[in-house]
């Protein structure tokens, strides 16, 4: 994949996750939480570029801490998002001002990274973002899976709307 291709996934996953991540939703704990960033990994590893030929122990030791980085980023995103449980079982999630800071921090160090990178003449592909992004993915949906599990989450999934809805007052006669 080229660099502008890898640089939309990521722009695109990043939209998606960011916009998620604001609103209150329900968790099934029995979906397949690590998919995504499964995904996104393979997309990742296939690429050639990850690893610099004419450096190859800096650009490890670069992806090393990249992805170290990317695991408390998510680890840090997950133990500040709010879980709760409503009366019906069901487990609810929804970020926090302490998540985003959460996320500007990741992103300082993971640019302090890339200037180490550039400092030392490593190239440095978009392949190795896109890989800390699906490990932090995966950490924190990990993370968030085991804490709404243990709140008690229900495997069952959350009830639709209108379902054991009871007539409003106007609606009686």
């Amino acid at each position: 994949m080229s660099g502008f291709v890898n640089a939309l996934v990521i722009v695109a996953v990043v939209a998606v996750v960011i916009v998620r991540q604001f609103r209150a939703r329900a968790i099934n704990t029995d979906r397949r939480w690590w998919l995504l960033p499964v995904i996104l990994a393979v997309v990742a590893l296939r690429e050639p570029g990850i690893l610099d030929d004419h450096h190859p122990t800096v650009s490890v030791a670069l992806l090393a801490v990249e992805l170290l980085i990317a695991a408390l980023t998510g680890a840090g995103w997950a133990w500040t998002t709010r879980i709760w449980t409503e009366p019906d079982g069901a487990v609810w999630t929804r970020g926090t001002k302490a998540g985003a800071a959460v996320w500007i921090a990741g992103i300082a160090l993971r640019a302090g990274v890339f200037a180490c990178g550039v400092a030392s003449g490593v190239h440095q592909d978009g392949s190795a973002l896109v890989l800390g992004l699906a490990a932090m993915l995966l950490v924190r949906a990990g993370v968030v899976n085991r804490r709404a599990r243990s709140l008690g989450a229900s495997d069952r999934p959350a009830p639709a709307y209108g379902d054991d809805m009871r007539l409003a007052w106007k609606e009686r006669v």
